[in-house]
């Protein structure tokens, strides 16, 4: 990055506007490094489906986003000294305020004990803006030779999220992995699948998203709107269904025939944001049949092993990128009425 410039006292903001409902950009102050935080230039910020959700919640208004990347600017003292400088280019997760320590945050920081946790981008601000304020515990430096900035935002979570999803399978080279909603966070599936040596198939109801988790590494694709067959195309395919399938859309039908191309025993695994309760048949877990897994981005505690893969094999998301806050309305509406089939981010210079 070089020097680091002087910081202003306000900055641009992506930002939803519940009173007059709908996304804005407005000047607002640049914030100041609390406890443990410093103060990151975005240099790129991603949309995700979840920021569709703090939209349909938001009571106040808020700066939208949860995925970003930048360099650091400025550290509150607390944070001097902790394996960070000024200039790094750095990928972070999206909660201050927690401990980082206790037992909740063992299993995610949203259930941290002190109850002081900010989910940015929901109940805080988030990475839509010219500055953003991270926590150093949620924090990783980035070799800036190995990243596309520009595309960084969306590893922090999205990539994050789609490794763990295909790594916690524990399948070995050679297993078929299937990929159910395939978005930009199934086509990041797609590409750690196939760098783990897993053979991919990919489902959806869009021919353009197929065709590019194709390009991304899928060996094989299927519509399911268009093809009754295709829960027993994959079948044959792989010789008696994947290893496991994972779902990574958040309409209820997906769920449901998820588990058809599934061989016995394999590994049911939910990644989308499901908003309905998911009927399972009780049988089916005490006969065997499948195992139910979840994941998220998960705890910064395990974030260096799927960024360090990514790095190694040089894993970067496809974004669609937008130059200036001034186009997230339209991105927003986009994602809304499902027209889009990457990843879409704004681009900070």
């Amino acid at each position: 990055m070089g020097s680091v410039a002087q910081i202003p006292k306000t900055m641009k903001a992506g930002q939803y506007d519940p009173h007059q409902k709908k996304v804005v950009v407005n000047e607002v102050p640049v914030p100041v490094p609390g406890p443990n935080e410093f103060l990151v230039k975005i240099r790129s910020a991603s949309l995700c489906h979840s920021d569709i959700l703090a939209i349909q919640d938001a009571k106040e208004t808020v700066t939208l986003g949860h995925e970003g990347a930048g360099h650091i600017v400025s550290f509150h003292p607390s944070a001097e000294g902790k394996g960070f400088k000024l200039g790094d280019a750095v990928g972070f997760l999206y909660i201050r305020g927690c401990c980082f320590t206790c037992a909740g945050c063992q299993v995610h920081n949203l259930h941290c004990e002190t109850g002081k946790q900010l989910l940015q981008g929901f109940a805080a601000d988030g990475f839509f803006a010219e500055y953003a304020l991270v926590d150093y515990h949620n924090a990783v430096v980035l070799n800036e030779s190995k990243w596309d900035m520009d595309a960084a935002c969306a590893v922090f979570c999205a990539g994050i999220t789609s490794f763990h999803s295909v790594d916690s399978c524990n399948l070995k080279p050679g297993d078929w992995f299937g990929v159910v909603g395939c978005g930009g966070l199934g086509q990041l599936a797609a590409q750690y699948a196939r760098a783990m040596g897993l053979r991919v198939v990919g489902v959806d109801v869009a021919d353009a998203n197929l065709d590019e988790t194709k390009k991304q590494g899928a060996e094989a694709v299927f519509n399911s709107r268009t093809d009754p067959e295709w829960a027993d195309k994959i079948k044959k395919l792989t010789g008696g269904g994947v290893h496991a399938v994972a779902v990574y859309t958040n309409v209820l039908p997906a769920f449901l025939s998820a588990t058809k191309c599934l061989r016995l025993g394999g590994t049911f695994m939910i990644v989308g944001v499901l908003s309905e309760p998911l009927p399972v048949t009780v049988m089916d877990l005490l006969l065997g049949n499948y195992v139910i897994k979840s994941e998220s981005t998960s705890i910064p505690q395990r974030m260096g092993k799927a960024v360090a893969f990514t790095e190694e094999h040089g894993i970067m998301p496809v974004v669609t990128v937008r130059k200036g806050l001034e186009e997230l309305p339209d991105m927003v509406e986009e994602m809304r009425q499902g027209k889009v089939t990457t990843r879409q981010g704004v681009a900070f210079k």
